[in-house]
């Protein structure tokens, strides 16, 4: 469905010299999997992100879209704006906060990309705002204004906006960040829940292990712009459970510790360390996501 090929983003230093955030990004997702992107802070997972959906635009490189109703591939980076924004209305995205209009009911937000991108009569559109507030358990919140609803709710709310549509592939940017542990669980089994019913696929950028190894088929792990690994859930299982003495590679070595969340290790030994990277470490670095 989504093909990603040698992509390049850089960004400015606060000296004003190019840092490349990504360096030579190459993947594929797969029709109706669940595809979780992850790595630490700093390491080009959110910009990856916006590239997927055309917030920002890499120097090079393609980022090619084959959806079940297309009649051909196409490639995001050669695209108007208009012709983009097409092709945005087949895909979801679940803000990291939810992103609700704080001016509108949580039905009201259901509802804005079918008032905005349909000709839906308004009691259909009361019907799938109905049907959308179900599939996340928020139908007796539909009148309540997001500042009325917990961070939780926030997010199953976006969820519903965001499957208004019925898009075919759903961008998740950090849907556990800020929750607790239940409802973190109940949030991932409803990513779980819609992929199924829906028939979607998804793209979950997160840096929560628990949430990544509850719902991913398939792992992409990044380090310093660059894809250090993409396998299958239970390649990822293998290294995480692998004794350090028996890893193989300072790629694996990396892995296992960001996984197990471990402090002593290469990802903490400063040693060798571009100054991008350690701009990264000190908080100072303009893309620190």
């Amino acid at each position: 469905m989504l093909s990603i090929c040698d992509l390049a983003k850089t960004f400015p230093d606060r000296l004003g010299n190019p840092v490349r955030v990504l360096n030579g990004i190459s993947f594929d997702v797969y029709a109706g999997e669940t595809l979780v992107i992850m790595g630490g802070s700093g390491c080009g997972k959110s910009t990856l992100l916006n590239c997927l959906i055309g917030e920002l635009k890499p120097e090079s490189g393609s980022i090619v879209y084959q959806t079940q109703s297309m009649s051909q591939p196409v490639d995001l980076l050669n695209m108007d704006e208009t012709t983009l924004n097409e092709l945005r209305k087949r895909f979801g995205i679940l803000f990291q906060s939810g992103a609700l209009f704080n001016s509108m009911t949580l039905a009201e937000n259901v509802a804005l990309p079918l008032k905005e991108h349909s000709y839906v009569d308004p009691s259909i559109i009361d019907i799938v705002v109905t049907l959308k507030l179900q599939q996340v358990h928020m139908l007796e919140h539909r009148d309540k204004m997001p500042s009325q609803l917990s961070g939780g709710q926030k997010k199953r709310g976006g969820l519903a906006r965001a499957t208004a549509m019925d898009p075919e592939i759903l961008f998740y940017d950090e849907p556990s960040a800020g929750l607790d542990p239940v409802t973190s669980a109940a949030i991932d089994d409803l990513i779980m829940d819609l992929s199924k019913k829906l028939q979607v696929t998804s793209v979950v950028v997160t840096h929560e292990m628990d949430s990544a190894f509850r719902i991913a088929d398939r792992m992409v792990m990044l380090d310093r712009g660059r894809v250090l690994m993409i396998g299958a859930r239970s390649d990822f299982e293998a290294i995480r459970d692998t004794p350090t003495d028996q890893l193989i590679g300072a790629d694996q070595k990396l892995i296992h510790q960001f996984l197990n969340g471990d402090t002593q290790g290469p990802l903490t030994d400063e040693e060798g360390l571009s100054e991008y990277e350690k701009l990264i470490l000190a908080g100072e670095c303009p893309d620190a996501t």
